[in-house]
């Protein structure tokens, strides 16, 4: 028991720190009170289960991927998506396009759920369960653009050189301005995205919604099409959330 006890409080640790993804076996230590050689057995245990990973360059510690693979695996039992799939299932068989439920997580985004057409010809395949850092991306730059300042600006200063963030922020006001974000080539040459947030009833960012698709000879009026329809999934998922408006 003592054991378990000691595993789940370096679990706790690794998920309880917000600012940091990865912690030393000397922070480890101190968080969890115990003393090193102690620890070093522990984590040899740990990661020997998947529970724990170490960076190869850092030697830090992280949480395994392990957890990652219960939580898809659980995924189906969560309201949230049981709550919106009707809706995400709406939209692909309106557009005939993929479409991605994404959520944020500290520096990067998880596909969560993921709907393909099968009147699609070629198909925009974004991995269920692949983690997107924060700037690139469609959806994560619409969830960008609608948290607030301070916890936007710390990952955004994270993500990217300073001589890049202006730019950066001038593409997010203006993807806040426009209800929207959209992205061409960022992750694969010769596909872009469109997508909104997702906001609960508090106005929190809790996801966002997208549709990923083949831009060759992309015409304005789909284009047009597609923003307009994952704006309208995008309203109607947020009110199932509990949010009003402004």
């Amino acid at each position: 028991m003592q054991s378990i006890d000691r595993a789940m409080n370096v679990i706790n640790v690794l998920v309880s720190n917000s600012s940091v993804n990865w912690l030393s076996i000397t922070d480890l230590s101190q968080e969890c009170d115990l003393p090193v050689s102690s620890m070093h057995r522990l984590l040899k245990a740990m990661s020997k289960h998947g529970l724990i990973q170490q960076d190869e360059q850092s030697k830090h510690y992280g949480l395994g991927n392990i957890w990652l693979e219960y939580g898809l695996r659980m995924y189906d039992k969560m309201d949230y998506i049981s709550q919106i799939r009707p809706e995400l299932e709406r939209l692909m068989n309106k557009v005939e396009e993929s479409v991605y439920l994404s959520q944020p997580m500290e520096m990067e985004s998880l596909i969560i759920e993921r709907i393909d057409s099968e009147k699609s010809q070629i198909r925009v395949y974004d991995q269920l369960g692949s983690r997107i850092p924060m700037h690139i991306g469609a959806a994560n730059k619409a969830m960008l653009a609608y948290m607030p300042y301070s916890q936007a600006n710390a990952i955004i200063e994270s993500l990217l050189p300073l001589q890049e963030r202006a730019a950066f922020w001038d593409i997010l006001k203006e993807t806040k301005r426009l209800g929207y974000g959209i992205s061409h080539n960022e992750r694969t040459e010769g596909t872009s995205s469109v997508a909104v947030p997702i906001l609960n009833h508090f106005g929190e960012v809790h996801g966002g919604v997208s549709i990923g698709f083949v831009s060759f000879n992309l015409k304005r009026d789909r284009l047009d099409f597609l923003i307009q329809n994952v704006m309208e999934t995008g309203k109607r998922i947020s009110s199932i959330l509990g949010y009003r408006g402004p």
